[in-house]
């Protein structure tokens, strides 16, 4: 039975994947179905909702990420594709009521059927967390972890690299870890199936990456800024001579009037919606301790211009200007819920809205950082190439106390890669930050207030 799964494996896990979309689309459908036949039958309706639903669950996919078991764990996966299908059912819902206003029904628009709705949405997220247990299940079933090498530059790396592989203890078995100038390193290599290579003198990857290449091993390996120009370069053939052209990326005038549109109307509208969140801590931050209610500090952004940036105060009036470490006890009973559900950057939108920042973009970070990052790493300036952002790839993909290497590396993947439809993607990625809140803003000495 294994030697079949194993042999059918990319089948299986297509037909699971077909049964999950299937399956959320019939919930959906039939239930509302019982009370709108003509979702049940081939009408205008059923058409138009079927194909709006096909779309936005594609484009949805792209942003939050497909049924991809065996690459990510459970929880991440119920969370992206509960969030596809809960927008997507708010699309196809709010489609069916405004179809529902014709002649032989409402006269007007209506809300209806918001209990069954509710209870499609129930068993959906029901659904979805079944099924993803069970494709991880079975992957993992007949998927032994890989048998893993990882090789560090330093020593003192492997206590890191043993902690962030091990999230992933049902992929990878570390097998052992090793120094790259150590001795039988090849033999090493030879003996695992998966090598992970950590800041490693570029050389001497390169040579590390051409042996597991050519014993045909999985290769991991963190990248230096060479490796994101690779990433975003094109092929050019001169004569018959291949080249990889990595050429100056600037924003177009059309991507920079899209951008600075979008910055204007989301802040704008964001800062009708919050407006009640904007009084309720107002409210609670003066009754706490009678201090001002907004925090404001120099920052960095393009090209090393800076501008005052605006937050709500979640620290105690004389706390200084050091930055926060976890548990700090300068951070006040308010700016600890403030800080947990990153509401006290909503102010920020203000500063979008006055064209000194923008939605997405490197975070903009304290001017003392920079200037000590800029020592240990000089090429971190290069983040200033593009305005500093609320939101941004290394605000989503990293943690508060990622290192100054590696935003400078997510910050660089997103400024060399930039589209509209990347910050948009961005966007919404956000609300994924929220959904990790504890995760995403755990202090370090490097978060600032």
């Amino acid at each position: 039975m294994k030697r079949f799964c194993t042999k059918f494996q990319n089948s299986i896990l297509l037909a699971l994947t077909a049964i999950l979309y299937l399956g959320c689309y019939a919930v959906f459908f039939g239930l509302l179905g019982i009370e709108n036949k003509q979702l049940l039958v081939l009408s205008r309706t059923s058409v138009v909702i079927t194909f709006s639903w096909i779309i936005i669950t594609y484009l949805l996919t792209a942003i939050y990420g497909k049924f991809d078991v065996g690459v990510r764990k459970s929880r991440p996966i119920i969370i992206s594709l509960s969030l596809t299908t809960l927008m997507n059912d708010v699309a196809a819902y709010l489609l069916l009521n405004i179809m529902n206003r014709n002649e032989d029904n409402n006269k007007t628009f209506k809300i209806e059927f918001a209990g069954v709705f509710v209870c499609i949405m129930i068993i959906q997220l029901l659904w979805i967390a079944l099924l993803t247990y069970a494709g991880n299940g079975f992957y993992f079933m007949i998927n032994e972890p890989l048998r893993t090498l990882v090789i560090v530059r330093e020593k003192g790396d492997e206590e890191r690299l043993r902690r962030i592989i091990g999230v992933f203890h049902r992929r990878y078995s570390i097998a052992g870890v090793m120094g790259y100038e150590d001795e039988g390193i090849d033999e090493a290599i030879n003996n695992c199936q998966a090598v992970f290579l950590y800041d490693l003198p570029v050389p001497e990857r390169t040579r590390l990456v051409n042996e597991c290449y050519r014993k045909r091993k999985s290769i991991y390996f963190n990248p230096e800024i060479s490796d994101i120009l690779v990433h975003s370069s094109r092929q050019s053939m001169f004569d018959d001579t291949s080249f990889l052209v990595c050429e100056e990326r600037a924003m177009s005038f059309e991507q920079r009037i899209i951008k600075r549109l979008m910055d204007i109307g989301v802040s704008a509208l964001a800062l009708i919606i919050t407006s009640p969140i904007f009084l309720i801590a107002a409210i609670a931050i003066k009754a706490g301790d009678k201090g001002p209610v907004f925090f404001r500090q120099d920052r960095a952004t393009l090209r090393g211009r800076t501008f005052r940036i605006f937050k709500f105060r979640t620290m105690r009036v004389d706390s200084g200007n050091r930055s926060v470490t976890k548990n700090d006890d300068r951070i006040t009973p308010v700016g600890k819920v403030l800080r947990k559900y990153r509401l006290d950057e909503l102010p920020q939108f203000i500063n979008i809205l006055r064209g000194e920042m923008s939605l997405v973009g490197p975070r903009p970070e304290m001017l003392e950082n920079v200037e000590e990052y800029t020592k240990e790493l000089p090429e971190f300036g290069y983040r200033l190439r593009m305005k500093a952002g609320l939101t941004g790839y290394a605000q989503i993909m990293g943690k508060y106390n990622t290192s100054s290497r590696d935003k400078l590396i997510l910050d660089l993947y997103y400024i060399e890669n930039f589209s509209i439809f990347k910050d948009i993607q961005l966007l919404f990625q956000t609300v994924l930050v929220l959904l990790k809140a504890e995760d995403s803003t755990e202090g370090f000495k490097g978060r600032p207030e």
